[in-house]
């Protein structure tokens, strides 16, 4: 008996210690968060790196608009670092307006394949016909899906292009569960896409609601945030003024300026803010 506890503690150990110092499994490095902002805002065609080279020509010419205009370093290098910041913020409402664009269309897109599944299309079939007769924003992406298809004949493979096209939470969920509805199958697709619709509207329309009555708190953030820099880009015409901005307590006075701005903005934006659907199954 004691042999056998011996024997079961030691494999025990043995167990342990091979599962801590054994190498783990790589995971898969999934795409940055500019990556994943770029193909939100629709701009897959657009690289990282072109988005930080915008961003840098884009710093380099605040700061030297400023600097000839304020002729103080300390202030042309912080709207130089704002500058640099703008075609972040630029693309990332761009994803933003294109989120609740694309949460408008859904429920049409979904009552489209309803329609087509009905009239005796295939699934492909209904989803490429998207891409002729569906809502305009996401006729590119289901067009091209049916050319991957057609050259592919592999729904699932193309489903996860698609997925990769549309870059919207949403959408995710309507692949997916078109494709459980493709591998289980069944009569009761029909069914499944008219409540999906009715789902996605009420969603929709509960969610406009909210984001009306969420705006305020977003445009009262933005305006406290740019009216100081607003009023010290006026003050760079009277160079006696703004040049005291180019002393180390000038500095001073700039840096924790632009900290509690940002700390005020992100504070008041994350008190309004609403949930922020996630791509859960990307």
């Amino acid at each position: 008996m004691g042999l056998a506890l011996g024997l079961l503690a030691g494999t025990g150990l043995l167990l342990i210690w091979l599962a801590v110092t054994s190498p783990g499994q790589p995971r898969p490095a999934g795409p940055g968060r500019l990556r994943t902002l770029l193909d939100s805002a629709g701009l897959r065609s657009t690289s990282v790196g072109g988005l930080l080279t915008v961003g840098v020509v884009s710093g380099a010419v605040a700061f030297l608009a400023v600097q000839l205009l304020s002729r103080t370093v300390t202030v042309a290098a912080a709207f130089g670092l704002l500058g640099t910041y703008l075609p972040v913020a630029l693309v990332a409402g761009r994803a933003r307006r294109r989120q609740r664009e694309l949460a408008e269309v859904w429920p049409e897109a979904v009552d489209n394949l309803a329609s087509a599944v009905r009239a005796g299309l295939s699934l492909p079939e209904a989803l490429g016909a998207l891409g002729q007769r569906g809502p305009e924003p996401l006729r590119p992406a289901f067009r091209a899906f049916a050319t991957d298809y057609q050259l592919t004949g592999r729904f699932g493979e193309c489903l996860d292009r698609l997925k990769d096209r549309l870059s919207d939470p949403v959408g995710d969920r309507v692949v997916e569960g078109l494709r459980i509805a493709r591998e289980v199958g069944g009569g009761e697709l029909g069914a499944l896409l008219r409540n999906l619709s009715t789902f996605l509207r009420d969603h929709a329309r509960t969610r406009a609601e909210l984001e009306s009555r969420q705006t305020w708190t977003v445009v009262g953030a933005r305006l406290a945030v740019a009216a100081p820099w607003a009023v010290l880009l006026l003050l760079s015409f009277q160079h006696e003024v703004i040049g005291r901005y180019s002393s180390t307590a000038g500095a001073l006075v700039l840096l924790s300026g632009g900290g509690a701005c940002l700390v005020a903005y992100r504070l008041m934006v994350r008190i309004g803010r609403l949930p922020v659907e996630r791509r859960v199954m990307s």
